[in-house]
């Protein structure tokens, strides 16, 4: 062996950079930009302002007439026409109407959803029969059966739910389907291996794998399940805020029309809200 290479310390390897190689190497490392997130309130303030200018903005292009305040109204407006509607109209009936339809729709649906698509488990040539007329009722735009099936179930509120279950359902179906079909075969041979039955290795294993899957599109379906309803209420019938805004739109009561709107949406929020709140709550059950 050289003696120079020997006289070289233990501590330095011939493949380890200088030290001023290593410096340089930090100077011109590139560094993770920090990506702050910000508090609550000011994510809120910040949300706050964007509102309150843009509705400044509209009260001040309909009084000076930027825009045709008959077509558009104007936040005063829509304020007076809200307070009317809340003390003298059949505000909390319209709103109960379009909530307990949207519910009945959203829990038929999804749970009969659920049990359809799981039930393609039992028999792969059952699911080869129905994939077609599932992916057919899909296909077909279910809002034009509304008609019809207002005039099948009435103009009250069954009619409204049959139509936020239409919308709820295939979905529903397809989503558990595809939980179905993500099953591990191994975990399911090995129940069989140990003696389970069918209907144990439904319950034990498919169902379980399953749930997570029909969880994540809760919030999906109650969305659609609130379009269901209102397009039934735009077609027949005697309550809900879909009603309201059709009335007001044939009597160009545009403020009526905005309040409505309003309603609606806070509706909306409300329900997505609670249904997140259900969806942590079963994913924690399941997901431990």
């Amino acid at each position: 062996m050289n003696s120079k290479t020997s006289s070289l310390p233990a501590s330095m390897s011939v493949a380890e950079p200088a030290p001023q190689s290593k410096t340089k190497l930090k100077r011109f490392a590139r560094r993770l930009p920090k990506r702050k997130i910000w508090p609550t309130w000011a994510l809120a303030s910040v949300q706050g302002v964007i509102l309150a200018g843009f509705v400044a903005l509209w009260e001040v292009a309909a009084s000076s007439g930027w825009i045709d305040a008959f077509f558009w109204s104007q936040p005063s407006a829509i304020a007076h026409t809200l307070g009317i509607f809340f003390a003298e109209g059949n505000a909390y009936v319209d709103i109960a109407y379009t909530f307990r339809s949207t519910i009945f729709g959203f829990i038929l649906g999804t749970s009969l959803g659920a049990v359809l698509g799981m039930s393609f488990w039992w028999s792969r040539n059952y699911a080869l029969i129905m994939q077609p007329y599932i992916i057919c009722l899909e296909s077909i735009p279910k809002l034009a059966l509304a008609p019809l099936i207002i005039l099948v179930f009435g103009m009250g509120l069954a009619s409204k739910v049959a139509i936020a279950t239409a919308l709820t359902l295939v979905v529903s179906t397809l989503t558990a389907y595809s939980g179905v079909q993500a099953v591990d075969r191994d975990q399911e041979k090995l129940f069989y291996s140990l003696g389970a039955s069918r209907w144990q290795v439904f319950t034990k294993l498919v169902a379980p794998s399953c749930v997570p899957w029909v969880i994540s599109i809760l919030r999906v379906n109650i969305g659609l399940a609130l379009t269901g309803s209102i397009v039934g209420e735009f077609v027949a019938s005697q309550h809900g805020l879909g009603r309201t805004i059709l009335y007001a739109g044939q009597t160009y009561e545009i403020a009526l029309v905005w309040v409505a709107v309003l309603v609606l949406s806070a509706l909306s929020i409300l329900m997505y809200i609670g249904v997140s709140w259900l969806e942590r709550i079963l994913r924690k059950g399941v997901v431990r």
